[in-house]
């Protein structure tokens, strides 16, 4: 058992100095003050630290992504502490360009080895390309049969997706949204987009042509260009589910994009932002040639939540939803994720007054300790 003593708490609402005890990988009791005298229970002093739930980054490339300018710009796989290093304790992994060389099946493995190694890990099926990847050779049978699979990935508006028309857009979606009510899940489309003329339109016409719910294709990607922002906009001005990327365009960031939402009055429960962590950056020429590649971290969501409240003064309240309540309730997660309750996973972040990093509680059990990582993955001390 873990408990810390006299923290500020954050649900993420702003609940005062509280004392939290977690058993088993649960929140059990959250008051004013808990005294219990047991050697078996781990004490952390909180006092003048933050207590917020753990981050929840929902598009991250776990196994690695990559590989579009040869093999040698494959991404490898993504440790447990680089996650843990981000406050990150619930991921959904996914596939990018490559759904050649790599693989479904190998996602789900790596998926299962976070689990073991000690926090909570999801994947979406597919990758960029249609007809999807997948494990069982069924959307729905991997969405509805595998525990660790929500929902299906695509690319779309971009020069290396399958370029899907309309009515494969419409039969992926309702492939994955039935495969999510038969098996308790989201069930979602994860839209990769990209930076192609045509932006939303066949998003649009999907949703407008059928009976699907708005939350059903999960955009994102749509702060990389000004013109696809305007259009995500206006997505989530009619109730759809918006996903902006961290560290991807320093004109476009989150943490400027989501006070323009606020001002324009868009309903900020339907905002996510994500790390795209392990996935590549890349820029193209006219002709399609490959310029510039590199890849992107896992710790800038921990960093654009910092950016919020420091630099654009955000309650941390406010900012805080954007990486936990928020995305647990796009991922049908709430409030087993993204949340500080009793019942609650035992996921949970302690930030110092700069809302740096203390310690890092994942599943129950203390990951990182005064800024020291005490959980690595498996041979992260054997790798050279």
């Amino acid at each position: 058992m873990i408990l810390i003593k006299q923290a500020e708490v954050y649900m993420p609402e702003y609940i005062g100095e509280q004392d939290v005890l977690l058993a088993g990988e649960k929140i059990v009791w959250i008051d004013k003050s808990i005294d219990i005298d047991s050697e078996n229970i781990k004490l952390i002093d909180g006092k003048g630290k933050k207590l917020i739930p753990g981050i929840i980054d929902n598009h991250v490339h776990i196994t690695g992504g990559g590989g579009e300018g040869s093999f040698k710009t494959r991404v490898p796989e993504l440790p447990l502490s680089s996650l843990l290093k981000g406050g990150i304790t619930t991921v959904v992994g996914l596939m990018g360009t490559d759904g050649i060389t790599r693989s479904v099946e190998n996602l789900l493995s790596r998926v299962k080895t976070l689990r073991e190694e000690g926090i909570s890990a999801y994947m979406h099926t597919g990758s960029y390309g249609f007809p999807s990847v997948t494990l069982t050779g069924s959307v729905q049978k991997d969405i509805v049969f595998i525990e660790e699979i929500i929902g299906v990935k695509i690319a779309l508006a971009d020069h290396r997706s399958s370029f899907v028309t309309k009515e494969e857009l419409a039969r992926l979606a309702s492939q994955a949204r039935v495969a999510g009510m038969v098996s308790g899940k989201a069930g979602i489309v994860v839209a990769h987009m990209g930076d192609g003329k045509n932006g939303l339109d066949i998003v649009r016409q999907v949703l407008k042509e059928t009976d699907l719910p708005l939350r059903t294709i999960r955009p994102t990607h749509v702060n990389r260009n000004p013109d696809l922002m305007e259009e995500a906009f206006r997505f989530a001005e009619d109730g759809g589910y918006i996903d902006m990327t961290c560290g991807m365009d320093e004109e476009y960031p989150p943490a400027v994009m989501i006070p323009e939402a606020i001002k324009r009055g868009i309903a900020q429960d339907k905002i996510t932002i994500s790390s795209d962590g392990g996935g590549s950056y890349s820029e193209y020429d006219e002709d399609g040639n490959m310029l510039k590649i590199g890849v992107l971290g896992v710790d800038s969501m921990l960093k654009e939540f910092q950016q919020m409240v420091q630099e654009m003064d955000m309650e941390i309240s406010d900012a805080l939803k954007y990486v936990t309540s928020n995305v647990a309730n796009a991922l049908n997660l709430y409030p087993q994720k993204g949340a500080i309750k009793v019942g609650s996973d035992g996921d949970v972040v302690l930030l110092n007054q700069d809302l740096s990093i203390d310690s890092v509680i994942a599943k129950g059990k203390l990951m990182i300790e005064d800024g020291r990582i005490i959980v690595k993955g498996t041979y992260e001390d054997t790798v050279n």
